[in-house]
């Protein structure tokens, strides 16, 4: 039986290890922590097929530089000499424009659409319940430049066979009658989806020690061998690890881990925060985005996750309060019955999207390691794009035909 190491246990990582599972490979996955803290977990659970227009766009670069100004904006770039912030940039400032955007609408749709479908097929199995709803996400805005914004996103959405909806307040209010609410509209984002992201990895953690996959905590890869141009020994401290086959998740740690392998991938970490308050009146039943404050509202578990902000920088601990103070204070604009209160630190979590500079994943095999697969580079759509890229993982290392065309997400892109 073939063996394949899997370094990295975020939704990545795991969806790559039940797919491989299945088809019959013996499988370990390497985490460097428990695997709870990792972005997986704390995430906002929505599958975003409505997020066909990357992170690179136009426009992005001018409203990226008001926002550094206002310590409670949704984006910051911490300024900085570091090289790979630099070089970032300077590709995110080459592919935000209209040609990239519209260039690379398909292969972000057809990366959702698969996504979610193997999320429903998911969640038919035996011990998947993870909340999975299909009631799409309400984009609400306040401002008429906001609407006219979502308004051309519905309509290239419906060319590209998505299901979206312009709304009034007034259907807004029949979506959503249990709040209040205090904007111009909404677009429905119908297309979409949502689940609770702790049960989803704990289910999927649970199936995959149940069928013989080796789930390795606290194994941080400091060091790989490689002959020729195959990777033959992983280390974490003095214990190797050897496969035939070896796949590369580490999300936002993947430069680091990458550069082991002598390959140079091109990602900035981009933190997040969000932190849960209960809501035993269940007010709240489909997910919000709030389009001016970027902002997240999901419904979960009896209570509602807020999260939002990204701040490109260096991995650290640092929690900023004036970014998470800016999601507290955004949601009442919106919905004045829901006033969240502050969280204590320890309450709040937070976590690194590991974001390329031209919005699209890494998903595809190394030219310079030929036994390595790496898949990362997914930004605020980890979650919602897992189970795609774990399929995807599993068809190129069975030598399958893949079920997306893999150019558009190419490492050497």
């Amino acid at each position: 039986m073939s063996k394949v190491l899997i370094i990295g246990g975020g939704i990545v990582g795991l969806t790559s290890a039940y797919y491989l599972q299945k088809k019959g490979y013996e499988v370990t996955v390497l985490d460097k922590g428990d695997i709870t803290d990792n972005c997986s977990f704390g995430n906002a659970g929505m599958i975003v097929p409505s997020h066909f227009v990357p992170l690179a766009a136009p426009g992005m670069i001018k409203q990226g530089i008001r926002w550094m100004f206002n310590s409670k904006s949704p984006f910051y770039v911490r300024p900085s000499l570091n090289a790979n912030l630099i070089g970032w940039g300077l590709k995110f400032m080459k592919n935000a424009t209209a040609k990239h955007v519209s260039q690379s609408a398909e292969p972000l749709r057809d990366l959702s659409l698969l996504s979610k479908k193997l999320y429903e097929d998911l969640a038919t199995a035996p011990g998947f319940d993870f909340e999975l709803a299909n009631k799409g996400i309400l984009a609400f805005y306040k401002t008429e430049k906001a609407g006219e914004e979502e308004a051309h996103l519905a309509e290239r959405a419906t060319e590209l066979g998505l299901d979206m909806a312009v709304l009034t307040p007034a259907q807004c209010k029949a979506l959503q009658p249990d709040l209040a609410l205090d904007v111009l509209g909404a677009v429905h984002y119908r297309c979409d989806a949502h689940l609770y992201p702790t049960k989803l990895m704990n289910a999927l953690l649970k199936y995959l020690t149940d069928n013989g996959v080796k789930i390795e905590r606290g194994k941080e890869v400091d060091r790989m061998e490689a002959a020729g141009n195959r990777i033959t020994k992983v280390y974490t401290g003095n214990q190797a690890w050897e496969a035939d086959q070896y796949v590369l998740a580490t999300g936002s740690w993947s430069p680091a881990v990458a550069k082991m392998a002598d390959i140079n991938i091109s990602l900035m970490p981009g933190k997040g925060y969000s932190f849960m308050e209960p809501e035993p009146q269940h007010r709240l039943t489909v997910p919000a985005l709030l389009c001016e404050a970027r902002v997240a509202i999901t419904p979960m578990n009896g209570s509602i996750r807020y999260g939002g902000t990204m701040e490109l920088d260096k991995i650290n601990t640092r929690i900023n309060m004036q970014r998470v103070k800016g999601i507290v204070e955004s949601v009442p604009a919106y919905f004045p019955d829901l006033k969240p209160a502050l969280p204590a630190e320890k309450d709040i979590w937070y976590g690194f999207r590991p974001s390329s500079p031209d919005g699209l994943p890494y998903i595809g095999r190394s030219k310079k390691r030929e036994n390595l697969v790496i898949a990362t580079g997914h930004g605020m759509m980890g979650l919602s794009l897992g189970p795609a890229t774990g399929l995807l993982v599993s068809q190129i290392i069975a030598g399958e035909t893949s079920d997306l065309k893999l150019a558009p997400y190419s490492v050497e892109r």
